[in-house]
């Protein structure tokens, strides 16, 4: 204790703090889910299987999601316990099945409402071993099930007045749209609850245990804690007893459909990467979904004169986007860049916009301008590639491109980027065959080359501000023309790719840039693709 008590006097005396080294965007998001705590819940809806769906409402909150994933015995299963109130009656509901089916289901009348809340309290003790009234402090018990923690179905009440005694419903007047047709298809795209369940289908994600819009910030923490305690028994190289254990921990707490098959057990680090991503993405939804809600919100107010919804989508992501001309100079070389990417391109741009994300009213985050700014001092700038999952584009515009734990490897924990159009296709995840792709201005600085995979990289080596994987193949430099942003020179590549015969010996195909420090990139253009 004694040191810590010098450090906080050296402190006090003016002695300079200890730099902490930056969490990466795994560790951030898991605090920063847990720091949002338990969410205010909303109203509950009934059960859809249920046959007074339509009729009948959730008493109170007497409605709960359980889940228990056993991999050693292939159980997969869920249990939904509600109470219900339909035609001055009351009924406890159950429905219990393999995740992703509908199941069996159960509906009891009861006449006096009390003992419809003991049949509930009582199911609920026999599945989890845990009691209602003490479930903020739920324990998990082997061979039972785990509560799912889950939002209200926050829909909207109808907004009234009472005018001499009677209610009148508040008519509101919805101002037209102002975003021009293609940033308005491409916001309806980027909030599309389509696109994100099927994202989210894409992951064996049980949208049934987690439905938009009601993702709990608390649950997708315990899933980030989970993959943790999994890493730490693959270090201490515990058995595969313990995996199982915890996979089936993990699939309890972030419920998957896998049909009939046996879970997997989580068994190896590239399982683990692949869930930290899946979760990272969950993350992403979730606040694009918040986005969403707080339009949703904004549209229930008392207020005769509301924006449009898409109107009310697009400021919520606190950026400008603006069309390009197609006849500009600018346009023609972002064109010819995509172009260059020859005959491995990924696909054809049906809109291009520059995006200049701004700080919010209240300035709780640096703008991406500003963070940009850091770097001044930095050269040798590109005009670089960056593919992503449709899923969490919304979440990038707001927020920026940030360092993610399972960023490809090869060339260690940064932000990736690609001269040639085609490699960064690659990691683009679509909705019906559209996506997007990202233009970003990178600060390169000082280049330390390498043509060997380097996966323990998680800064530039000291005296270098990036790192470029180069590859056998690059656009033909002697191509490369430049354009000028904010009065400084950003090289754009222009060429069809070449082979690079100094390369030819190099690990890597297509060149890869590696930055690690999110401040030295800022989003300049976007373009929405058809992805053949």
């Amino acid at each position: 204790m004694a040191p810590k008590r010098r450090a906080a006097a050296a402190a006090k005396a003016g002695g300079k703090k200890a730099k902490e080294e930056p969490k990466d965007a795994f560790t951030s998001t898991k605090e920063a889910l847990l720091a949002a705590g338990p969410q205010v819940k909303g109203r509950r809806k009934v059960d859809e299987h249920c046959s007074l769906s339509a009729s009948g409402e959730v008493h109170e909150d007497y409605d709960c999601m359980l889940n228990q994933t056993n991999i050693g015995h292939n159980n997969n299963k869920f249990y939904v316990i509600q109470v219900i109130q339909a035609n001055n009656r009351f009924f406890s509901w159950n429905r219990w099945g393999r995740v992703g089916e509908v199941g069996q289901s159960k509906l009891s009348p009861f006449d006096k409402l009390e003992n419809a809340i003991k049949d509930f309290e009582k199911k609920f003790k026999d599945k989890t071993k845990n009691s209602w009234s003490d479930r903020s402090n739920f324990v998990s018990h082997p061979g039972k099930y785990t509560m799912i923690e889950v939002d209200g179905e926050q829909d909207a009440e109808v907004k009234v007045d009472d005018v001499d005694g009677k209610v009148v419903k508040v008519s509101k007047n919805v101002l037209p749209c102002t975003l021009n047709d293609a940033t308005k298809n491409l916001v309806q795209l980027i909030f599309s609850t389509d696109m994100f369940k099927e994202a989210m289908e894409c992951m064996n994600l049980d949208i049934k245990k987690m439905p938009l819009g009601k993702l709990s910030k608390m649950q997708i923490a315990k899933g980030f804690e989970v993959l943790e305690e999994i890493e730490a028994a693959m270090n201490q190289r515990r058995g595969g007893a313990r995996l199982e254990e915890l996979s089936s921990k993990f699939f309890t707490a972030i419920p998957h459909n896998f049909g009939r098959n046996r879970p997997p057990t989580i068994d190896s680090k590239e399982i683990v990467e692949q869930k930290k991503e899946m979760l990272m993405v969950l993350a992403d939804i979730e606040l694009a979904q918040t986005l969403k809600s707080e339009t949703e919100k904004a549209q229930e107010e008392m207020i005769e004169t509301v924006p449009h919804p898409l109107d009310q989508d697009y400021n919520s992501l606190r950026c400008v986007l603006s069309l390009l001309d197609t006849k500009t100079e600018t346009f023609k070389s972002k064109d010819s860049q995509r172009v260059g990417g020859g005959p491995r391109d990924g696909g054809k741009s049906s809109s291009a916009s520059l995006a200049a994300p701004i700080p919010p009213a209240n300035g709780d985050y640096p703008s991406q301008g500003e963070r940009f700014g850091e770097n001044d001092g930095l050269e040798n700038r590109r005009l670089l590639w960056h593919g992503t999952n449709i899923a969490v584009v919304a979440a990038i515009l707001k927020s920026g491109l940030r360092i993610m734990p399972h960023s490809g490897g090869r060339v260690g924990r940064g932000i990736y980027f690609a001269s040639e159009n085609s490699k960064s296709a690659g990691y683009v995840r679509t909705s019906k065959n559209t996506g997007v792709m990202f233009l970003c201005e990178v600060a390169l600085g000082k280049e330390n080359t390498i043509t060997k995979d380097n996966p323990s990289l998680k800064k530039a080596p000291a005296g270098f501000d990036s790192v470029v994987a180069r590859g056998s193949v690059e656009p033909d430099p002697t191509k490369d023309t430049f354009i000028t942003l904010n009065g400084r020179k950003v090289w754009v590549p222009q060429g069809k790719p070449v082979d690079q015969p100094q390369y030819a010996d190099s690990h890597f195909s297509n060149s890869e840039y590696l930055i690690y420090k999110e401040s030295q990139c800022r989003i300049r253009y976007l373009l929405e693709l058809q992805m053949h």
